[in-house]
């Protein structure tokens, strides 16, 4: 990194480092799911993890482009913050009108809080081992 990227704040990433958060986030989404259908006994094949990750992923894809998550994907305000609520919602909604499943008040509850848990923890992690570097 140069002294001119340095001076201008908060850690640039490449593009790689940008792609493999973004993948490191989807990834952590598939975990919520793979944890949601083992603790619900709902199937842990691919078919049943993509049939309960996907509305989350798309809300996760969303939350990435509306905060333009690209530029500091390691930042925990706003774009951190946004990205799960976002993620959250357009889950939910989507789970609710296109697939079989509910947004019972007490799901909606422990899926912000692990999701929450799961991407801003990411971003804290990869802030503070990007700053290192």
């Amino acid at each position: 990194m140069s002294t001119t990227e340095r001076s201008l704040g908060p850690v640039r990433h490449s593009a790689i480092i940008t792609l493999v958060l973004l993948l490191l986030d989807a990834a952590l989404v598939v975990l919520f799911a793979v944890a949601g259908n083992r603790s619900h006994s709902t199937g842990l094949s691919v078919s049943d993890v993509a049939g309960t990750a996907w509305p989350f992923l798309i809300g996760l894809l969303l939350g990435w482009a509306l905060t333009r998550s690209w530029r500091q994907p390691s930042r925990l305000w706003p774009e951190g913050v946004v990205v799960v609520l976002i993620t959250v919602a357009l889950g939910m909604t989507l789970r609710v009108l296109l697939t079989d499943g509910g947004a019972p008040l007490s799901f909606v509850a422990v899926a912000t809080g692990s999701l929450a848990l799961l991407l801003l923890g990411r971003r804290l992690v990869s802030s503070q081992m990007l700053r290192r570097r």
